[in-house]
């Protein structure tokens, strides 16, 4: 499966980017949100790291994955602080809402997953479309170095008695397609014995910035911002570890 998210990939991504941590990103969301007071969308929501922190600060979201065990994470932390946000399984390709927003985000380069460059300028004007006049969009990707300097690495998370283990074998970079491909292969440990094994293919696209820059305007978005390591204004340069895109609807749009 490519971009499964399963159950031990979940479990992971769970105790890697718990409830609470920031990599500056949270901090960076609730400023750049200030002043929003309708309805704010997160698809790619995982296991609502960042959700979470807006509920906490006052704001109305919701969100949408295609894992059913992050969303599984998602709908328990979420109950543990007494939110029951909407949460619903749905994909990038083909999401469906029932009401216009005031802002959708994409934090931690969730949108590099669609991994198809005409899929992904299709998204960009659905997300056009669920947005109110003046409504922002705000996305993170990481630079074409991550992708550049891609190696082999292993991690290790210790859970109670159990120990998670994470082998990622770089597989592919498609320079024409802009793409990676990487073998994930996860383990669940137990005393020495090997309880639980999962295997996912997992994908990603690049973007320059120009590149991206095009596709938000060629998607109907104005008013341009973008952003360097969630220092708002801050130009991108070669050692920048995040870039983050702000753009709006036209105030005046139909």
């Amino acid at each position: 499966m490519n971009n499964r998210y399963g159950s031990v990939a979940a479990w992971v991504y769970h105790l890697d980017k718990p409830i609470g941590r920031s990599f500056g990103d949270i901090e960076f969301y609730r400023e750049g949100l200030k002043g929003c007071r309708g309805p704010v969308l997160e698809p790619a929501v995982g296991n609502g790291r960042v959700l979470i922190s807006l509920l906490e600060a006052g704001y109305d979201v919701q969100g949408f994955d295609a894992s059913p065990e992050m969303l599984d994470y998602c709908r328990r932390e979420c109950a543990a602080r007494g939110f029951a946000p909407p949460l619903s399984l749905q994909r990038f390709e083909d999401f469906k809402v029932e009401r216009a927003f005031d802002a959708i985000i994409l934090p931690a380069g969730s949108f590099q997953l669609i991994v198809d460059a005409a899929v992904a300028r299709d998204v960009l004007h659905r997300f056009r479309a669920a947005l109110r006049p003046g409504g922002r969009l705000i996305v993170d990707l990481d630079p074409v170095s991550a992708f550049v300097d891609a190696t082999d690495r292993q991690r290790s998370w210790q859970a109670g008695e159990g120990l998670l283990t994470l082998q990622e074998r770089h597989l592919e970079t498609d320079a024409a397609r802009q793409t990676t491909v990487s073998l994930l292969t996860y383990e669940h440990w137990r005393h020495g014995r090997l309880i639980l094994a999962e295997e996912e293919l997992f994908s990603l696209r690049w973007w320059g910035i120009a590149e991206f820059e095009e596709a938000l305007g060629a998607a109907g978005f104005v008013d341009l911002v973008v952003s360097a390591d969630y220092r708002r204004g801050a130009a991108p340069d070669r050692d920048s570890k995040s870039i983050t895109f702000e753009a709006c609807v036209d105030a005046f749009s139909p």
